[in-house]
């Protein structure tokens, strides 16, 4: 999937009060935020965010490999909306390439084709990757997706994960969130596995 939150995505410390999701306790060790002060929220209901896992029996780096390319994440969207990709692979933050985009294959607004930037917002070799997107008409709003790899035995549990709690109320015309569902970021999990499995 391609999205990713704003380069001035507030701070943990700056989210309504309560307690901070493990979640978000781990997004901020890999690198997401900075300046954390832990503890400083108390309840979260997460209802605007998904996190789907999937146990991929692979390697982290085999993984990471195709996660952190641009034409990895063409081949693995279930959406239907990446074309196409121009661009190298990530290696930190701040790296960016092109995806090449047709709203069309979702059906609900008459967007066509165009091109969005991804840039890397959180990186970490093997582990952790989230990216916020944007273009000349399209401003990065807030929302965004990732992967957080974790070693098992059996393999790596991948979260891909998506949250756009932080889109601001005059970009969420009702009914309009969430953009991908979250059936659909399971099934691009499982395109990824097959994809790890077939060496592609």
């Amino acid at each position: 999937m391609i999205d990713g939150p704003v380069s001035d995505e507030p701070r943990l410390g700056e989210l309504s009060p309560g307690r901070i999701p493990e979640s978000r306790r781990r997004e901020a060790a890999s690198g997401l935020w900075s300046n954390i002060e832990v503890g400083a929220c108390e309840d979260d209901p997460m209802n605007e965010r998904f996190e789907v896992q999937r146990t991929i029996p692979a390697e982290a780096a085999e993984i990471f490999e195709i996660v952190s390319s641009p034409d990895g994440h063409v081949a693995i969207d279930a959406s239907g909306m990446l074309q196409g990709a121009t661009g190298e692979p990530a290696h930190a933050v701040g790296d960016t390439f092109v995806i090449h985009m047709d709203r069309e294959a979702l059906g609900d607004r008459p967007m066509g084709k165009y091109d969005v930037t991804v840039t890397i917002t959180g990186y970490e070799q093997d582990r952790f990757l989230t990216w916020e997107v944007s273009g000349p008409n399209f401003p990065s709003i807030g929302h965004y997706y990732g992967y957080r790899l974790d070693p098992v035995d059996s393999g790596t549990v991948v979260t891909s994960l998506y949250d756009w709690s932080q889109v601001d109320g005059k970009w969420k015309p009702e009914g309009a969130w969430p953009i991908i569902p979250e059936a659909t970021l399971k099934a691009t999990l499982g395109i990824l596995e097959r994809t790890v499995r077939s060496g592609s």
